[in-house]
């Protein structure tokens, strides 16, 4: 699977601008979204290849996006990066949702962009 094209949704304002130019360096096209309703509206008008996707937001949150994506596109590749982890129950939920990782954010400059990365590169690899 090429990906070129990825979407990154999230609230906060200082993780987005810091991840923005992250996730430029490793050579994608990036485009951004405050909350899971623009999320959509960006999916709909410009199809990404991999949706990176957090978890707890405002206006739409991370499920119920998950679950419109899932509506319409079954097999579009989304990574949930949380600060928030779920429990067991929720977890349960969201694989049948079909996500494709669930990684925790600690924050937008510790390792955890690193397990993005990987993450990003291991669909890149399917």
């Amino acid at each position: 699977m090429k990906i070129n094209k990825v979407l990154l949704v999230d609230d906060e304002p200082f993780l987005l601008e810091v991840m923005q130019k992250i996730i430029r360096q490793w050579g994608y096209q990036l485009s951004t979204a405050s909350n899971g309703k623009e999320a959509l509206e960006k999916i709909n008008n410009n199809k990404p290849d991999v949706v990176i996707l957090d978890y707890m937001m405002p206006v739409m949150d991370g499920i119920a996006t998950l679950e419109e994506i899932r509506k319409s596109d079954k097999e579009l590749p989304v990574i949930i990066f949380s600060a928030y982890y779920p429990d067991e129950r929720e977890l349960e939920g969201i694989k049948k949702l079909g996500v494709s990782k669930f990684l925790i954010k600690l924050d937008a400059y510790a390792d955890s962009r690193n397990t993005l990365k990987k993450a990003l590169e291991e669909l890149a690899s399917k």
